[in-house]
């Protein structure tokens, strides 16, 4: 496993591995304040508004609830609300921020991630990629921004390093994909690679991904994983501690994705520590 480690790290200072994070992640935070698995968002999401009992703890149902007998507004005001705080970026982040990537997939709400970039390269030429939901921004996409949080008018071809949020993400503009319409739009296109931007399809040419802080146990997080990954290279890793359901393995399986059974923290306390001597070549 060390020599294993040693690999990620190396390839990881060259821009070989794409880091590809879930909510988990903010596991390694120190006094999260916002909701970092989708039950808890459900969960706070129906805490304001009343919704059926029977899809209380379903986060897509709920908000697909809420938008239909509220308002599309209501739903984006309660996820600003969610996530109005953000993380302090754990050391872990920010090596993943001051790293060799060119692309960062982030899969959760959350700003910590930008914010560690923000921190590492201030200055930076750095842009976020954002997924957009079909009912605010019909027939776009996805939304582009600077390191400042200024909207692109659009994405360059060869933007630099990206960090890219399919889902959406608080910042800079509260864009969600969060409802049960939202996912029904971006899915019946995914497989075309539609929603996908052509900058992060060139990037993850011949790349490996690094899932970390991901669980694969529905099949929205499966489908995303594989679409993204799609024409990539044939080898990738997941530090996934607990036992796989079923339906985790085929897809590990099937990926070609190598199950590394380690805690996130001490993964990542083991890849900053492997990263030092890549950083300093």
């Amino acid at each position: 496993m060390t020599d294993l480690i040693h690999e990620i790290a190396t390839s990881l200072s060259t821009g070989a591995v794409i880091p590809y994070l879930g909510p988990d992640m903010l596991s390694l935070c120190a006094d999260v304040k916002v909701p970092a698995t989708p039950l808890a968002l459900a969960e706070v999401m129906t805490a304001k508004v009343s919704v059926p009992h029977k899809i209380r703890k379903r986060l897509t149902q709920a908000a697909q609830f809420i938008e239909n007998f509220k308002h599309r507004k209501s739903v984006v005001h309660l996820m600003n609300e969610a996530f109005a705080t953000s993380p302090a970026p754990s050391p872990f982040h920010l090596a993943l921020a001051g790293s060799g990537a060119g692309l960062w997939v982030d899969t959760w709400y959350d700003d910590t991630l930008a914010a560690a970039l923000a921190q590492v390269e201030p200055k930076s030429g750095w842009v976020q990629v954002q997924g957009l939901s079909q009912s605010e921004h019909f027939g776009q996409w996805t939304g582009a921004y600077a390191a400042d949080g200024t909207a692109l008018a659009e994405l360059s071809a060869t933007p630099g390093r990206m960090l890219y949020k399919p889902i959406g993400s608080h910042s800079p503009a509260g864009n969600y994909l969060v409802s049960d319409s939202d996912y029904v739009e971006v899915l019946t296109e995914i497989d075309i690679q539609t929603p996908i931007p052509a900058a992060v399809q060139a990037w993850r040419s011949g790349r490996n991904f690094l899932f970390l802080g991901c669980r694969f146990d529905d099949q929205l997080t499966r489908c995303f994983a594989r679409q993204i990954m799609k024409r990539s290279s044939d080898r990738h890793w997941a530090v996934l501690p607990e036992e796989p359901t079923r339906m985790e393995a085929r897809f590990l399986a099937e990926q070609n994705i190598t199950r590394i059974p380690m805690p996130l923290a001490q993964f990542s306390a083991a890849l900053m520590a492997a990263m030092q001597p890549a950083l300093a070549v």
